[in-house]
């Protein structure tokens, strides 16, 4: 598998966006939170991403830049986690709430715990739908 993170793995479409956020779920490991919806989408791929940095806990755009950046570098590094676990197709997107900014290594550790809650909560779903 390739670690890369290529267009057709971004999540982009405005009207997929938007039912996420009208019918998702939610993980959270702080500093990070992510919605996610079972749904298909437009992608050759098992799984469409979005990262997000508020305005209001960052107000200057390279400070929200830099997270964003390493929010996907974190994520493209680990992808294979889900990518292995789930079967049907999802989109998510992947928020950062904290006030404070984080070291590279802390935000790899935290989206790796965030990867796995997620699969876990599918999991979970999964079974009680049975």
């Amino acid at each position: 598998m390739k670690f890369t993170l290529g267009k057709q793995e971004r999540l982009k479409s405005k009207k997929l966006i938007e039912k996420l956020y009208n019918e998702g779920n939610s993980v959270k490991a702080f500093p990070f939170r992510m919605v996610y919806l079972q749904t298909v989408h437009t992608s050759n791929f098992p799984a469409q991403v979005g990262v997000s940095v508020g305005k209001r806990n960052f107000k200057r755009a390279p400070d929200r830049n830099r997270l964003k950046r390493l929010m996907r570098e974190t994520y493209r590094l680990q992808k294979n986690i889900i990518y292995d676990a789930i079967e049907k197709p999802y989109i998510f997107m992947i928020s950062y709430i904290g006030k404070e900014e984080k070291s590279y290594e802390e935000l790899s550790l935290k989206m790796n715990k965030l990867l796995h809650l997620f699969i876990d909560e599918v999991n979970t779903n999964e079974n009680e739908a049975l």
